[in-house]
């Protein structure tokens, strides 16, 4: 299992916005990452309101993934599973056996109780390094029938990616707002309103 602390700022930007991005540092010539990420809680959200963030994203193979808030950043562990772990779970209720498993289970949450609840489609754009700033991803998200569109810029502090982020906006011409909410936390908080 890989465990790491995740860093990053994001802002929410509109659809004109994005394509003014893409098209102001040629970022087509990139290529395109479509990942999707299924969403993991309780019926009643326990963990969402515990600011706990549990998917299965599948891009190239299965990972499970576990975010949990520290005073700056996530807390972030990440562990492979299998097609087979991950079908087992979607169709039969089986939490995929891992240590993230584990660890669910010291947070005092039986993992019976786990199930996906939604699932968020994003095609990134990945540019590494970039600007000597970090990671920069521009992503466009499907999920209970909304598209949005989102830029992240990790870094080594919160303070940094934001004021990277804030430069990457300024030169671009559009306005940078902080964005708190989550891809996870946007695509629950819509589960009612797309009657899934």
């Amino acid at each position: 299992m890989a465990t790491n602390i995740e860093i990053e700022a994001k802002c929410l930007i509109s659809k004109d916005e994005y394509n003014k991005v893409i098209k102001f540092f040629n970022a087509g010539k990139y290529d395109k990452v479509k990942q999707t990420n299924y969403y993991i809680d309780t019926d009643d959200l326990r963990l969402k309101k515990m600011g706990i963030g549990l998917r299965i994203r599948e891009k190239q193979d299965f990972v499970i993934n576990l975010k949990a808030p520290m005073a700056e950043g996530l807390l972030e562990k990440n562990e492979k599973i299998s097609w087979k772990d991950y079908e087992d779970f979607k169709d039969n209720g089986i939490f995929p056996p891992s240590s993230i498993e584990e660890f669910i289970k010291m947070l005092n949450f039986d993992p019976r109780d786990m199930k996906i609840q939604t699932s968020l489609v994003t095609d990134r754009i990945e540019i590494p390094n970039f600007q000597d700033k970090g990671l920069f991803s521009i992503d466009k998200n499907d999920y209970n029938g909304i598209t949005d569109y989102e830029l992240e810029l990790e870094g080594n502090s919160l303070d940094k990616a934001k004021a990277g982020l804030k430069e990457i906006c300024e030169q671009v011409g559009i306005k940078y707002v902080d964005n708190l909410k989550s891809k996870q936390s946007r695509a629950l908080e819509t589960i009612k309103k797309a009657n899934i």
